[in-house]
């Protein structure tokens, strides 16, 4: 019941609606609160208790003490049980008996005959209120408005009670609204021991309509950034699912200016199996499938905790940059180590598919680094972001040149100078200098 009205009143916002998955997340928002409440309950408790060690008179103390763990039990209900199908019906009813036990223990002497001998009247003169307001404080540490309603009102309900059932009483003194009093008559007779005003219980009242009304609003505009942050996080881990990760939180975090034209140094490299068409024509659509789905996925796990960008999946390979969504100093570094990780994984997984019978698997990899310019291509309705450029062409070209020169990575001078060059452990099998079909100049690259 209280899922729904919580529902409910987000759906009364606009642009607030939350989806059944984003209502999940938000659930289990509240749900780590009532275990953040209990916590917060937790040394609260300890602090009171330590206070009335040295405020209190033994054997009072004991008394109020064991009224301590008592209100800590009642805070452990709903925190053991808030994974339950009934969890918030367990809270609400936990915070009755919540601010029952604090208003009996305010407004009622100890029991056991430790009490002072004092007027039972005199128990509504002092600053205890402020215990129960505690309450109303803690149930904002759920995201739940509604909580903080229930507890204000349940407070009102209850405390007003308390205070009219000792005004009842036969021995009560009170004003007397039908005959006049001179001042010092009214004084005197609020001075009494015996004296119980309403005009303090309406206060108190009117307090805690007020701060509870503050409050719910405080924590519903909480709940509202919850639930723009889930939902924000939700469209980035699905956005994700289209787009590189990189690429998805930065659209995320500058949408209005992410992919404004830029000239940046990028390593860009491309990735292909090798006789994929051949092996495709041999295997059912699901199969090749299948198999291109492990060769992209197997990818992207080296890729991304490189810092590199997917750019593209093209057919059987793709291409991926460095420095491209956001600049990079050790863009050619970070790329010749995926490249040789790519290797490594790919070679692995041919290894593993060897061993039970099926066709090896044989990846080339291009890579170039140099000056392109980065930013989105598209027209209104589809956009993508990508890099452009000399180097693009020139990283595809060496992706190629691996049939012919008998390797499998082929990278340029350029990439290799400034990676600093080739990693520990790996070793050039031979260096030449290629032509570019389209490109006066020649490239020196490095084979691998």
């Amino acid at each position: 019941m209280l899922e729904w009205l919580q529902l409910h009143m987000s759906a009364a916002l606009p642009g607030r609606v939350p989806s059944d998955e984003q209502f999940k997340r938000l659930h289990d928002a509240e749900l780590e609160g009532l275990a953040v409440a209990f916590r917060v309950r937790l040394c609260a408790v300890a602090v009171i208790a330590a206070w009335l060690l040295v405020s209190t008179a033994w054997p009072r103390n004991v008394y109020y003490l064991a009224v301590s763990l008592i209100f800590l039990a009642l805070s452990y209900v709903p925190y053991a049980t808030r994974h339950h199908r009934a969890a918030w019906t367990i809270k609400l009813a936990c915070t009755i008996l919540d601010v029952a036990l604090i208003t009996s223990t305010i407004l009622l002497p100890p029991i056991g005959g430790i009490a002072s001998d004092w007027p039972i009247q005199t128990r509504t003169r002092g600053p205890e209120f402020l215990y129960v307001l505690l309450l109303l404080a803690e149930s904002a540490l759920t995201y739940s408005p509604i909580l903080v309603v229930w507890t204000g009102g349940i407070i009102i309900a209850i405390w007003s009670f308390g205070i009219n059932a000792l005004y009842d009483r036969p021995e009560t003194v009170r004003f007397d609204t039908t005959a006049g009093m001179s001042e010092m008559q009214a004084l005197e007779r609020f001075l009494n021991p015996y004296f119980v005003g309403l005009l303090q219980m309406w206060v108190q009242v009117v307090a805690t309509g007020l701060f509870t009304l503050m409050l719910a609003i405080a924590v519903l505009r909480s709940r509202n950034t919850l639930i723009a942050q889930i939902k924000d996080n939700t469209v980035r881990a699905s956005l994700a699912r289209y787009v590189s990760p990189d690429v998805a939180h930065a659209m995320g975090d500058g949408a209005d200016s992410f992919g404004v034209p830029a000239k940046r140094e990028v390593a860009v490299m491309f990735v292909d199996i090798v006789g994929f068409t051949r092996m495709a024509e041999m295997r059912s659509p699901e199969q090749a499938l299948t198999l291109l789905r492990s060769f992209q996925e197997r990818g992207c796990n080296v890729i991304f905790p490189c810092g590199g960008t997917l750019d593209k999946f093209l057919g059987d390979g793709f291409m991926a940059t460095f420095g491209g969504v956001q600049p990079q100093d050790d863009a050619a570094e970070r790329a010749l180590s995926c490249a040789f990780q790519l290797l490594d994984t790919y070679a692995a997984w041919s290894a593993k598919r060897t061993r039970r019978g099926a066709e090896p698997i044989r990846i080339a990899i291009g890579l170039h680094f140099g000056e392109v310019i980065v930013g989105n291509v598209g027209t209104s309705e589809r956009r993508e972001f990508t890099v452009i450029g000399d180097v693009v062409n020139v990283a595809s070209r060496l992706e190629r040149a691996t049939r012919d020169l008998e390797g499998r990575l082929v990278v340029s001078d350029a990439c290799l100078q400034a990676a600093g060059g080739t990693p520990s452990g790996r070793e050039v099998a031979h260096a030449l200098t290629i032509d570019i079909r389209g490109r006066n100049r020649s490239v020196l690259a490095h084979v691998f």
